[in-house]
């Protein structure tokens, strides 16, 4: 689905609308537009979330604490890249978007893992936390429209919500597949289904745009964390058994091609359509 008709103005007047509160300057959008290349990097990004995280942790013997560590101070440093940048730069910005979903991934293992928290807990504070962002962001902005991040204010707006999202996906996608033994098969079917729904919803029954793509955009990551840990896990575990090491290099190396691709053609570019 694609929000592309919300915000679709000339550069010039997207420069003279979207004045940069409070730091005396103004941005060109740094987010791509939504199209099928976006929802396939986004599921596949969410499933190098999964078993990324899990091969760092488990395989490289860094353990979980150090693994955190030193994937939080990478996100930190390809974040100040992307807020530096100008404009939407597909490197840049799916780098921050991976390194983010490894990140949020680690933080609900860490609460799992070393504080005991369940994960129906994990589940109903990260669904909290995501909802009082989106109110703030609401309350601050008067949108929730990712083709309207023209400010820093909402791009931190923008991904603090992408982390919680990642958090709460991970929760989410472990309680179902886990805790109620509905398999990681079962779980991406359930997933897949829900966001087949909202798709229909927006093509069909004319659902709210943005109200669409933020629905679908969390339920993209529990279904990226089934897909990851079906094809990772071993077959004592319901998974095909190719293990984080293949999973992961796998769709890392889709993801280079695809964002390559989009560096090249400038496909998903905002400000490409809207000449």
């Amino acid at each position: 689905m694609s929000n592309n008709q919300e915000v679709n103005p000339s550069t010039n007047t997207v420069q003279k609308q979207h004045r940069e509160e409070g730091f005396g300057k103004f941005l060109i959008s740094k987010v791509p537009q939504v199209t099928i290349f976006f929802w396939v990097i986004k599921i596949m990004a969410t499933t190098v979330g999964e078993t990324a995280a899990d091969y760092l942790n488990f395989h490289l013997h860094i353990g979980l604490t150090n693994t955190t560590i030193i994937m939080s101070a990478l996100l930190i440093v390809i974040l100040i890249f992307q807020y530096r940048a100008k404009r939407y730069i597909p490197s840049v910005y799916w780098t921050s978007v991976v390194m983010i979903s490894v990140v949020g991934t680690l933080v609900t293992d860490n609460l799992t893992d070393h504080f005991g928290v369940p994960l129906i807990l994990s589940t109903i504070v990260f669904s909290i936390l995501l909802a009082l962002t989106f109110i703030l962001w609401y309350a601050n902005e008067k949108t929730l429209s990712i083709h309207s991040i023209f400010t820093t204010k909402r791009e931190t707006y923008y991904w603090l919500t992408i982390l919680f999202t990642f958090a709460l996906g991970t929760a989410a996608g472990d309680l179902v597949s886990e805790d109620l033994k509905l398999g990681y098969l079962l779980s991406g079917i359930i997933f897949a289904g829900a966001i087949a729904l909202v798709t229909i919803g927006y093509y069909k029954f004319k659902m709210n745009p943005v109200l669409s793509f933020w629905i679908a955009y969390i339920l993209t990551r529990p279904l990226g964390a089934s897909i990851g840990d079906f094809l990772s896990q071993s077959s004592s575990k319901g998974g095909l058994g190719l293990g984080t090491t293949g999973t992961s290099f796998l769709f890392l190396i889709i993801i280079l091609g695809l964002v390559v691709y989009l560096s090249i053609s400038k496909r998903d570019s905002l400000q490409r359509s809207s000449q």
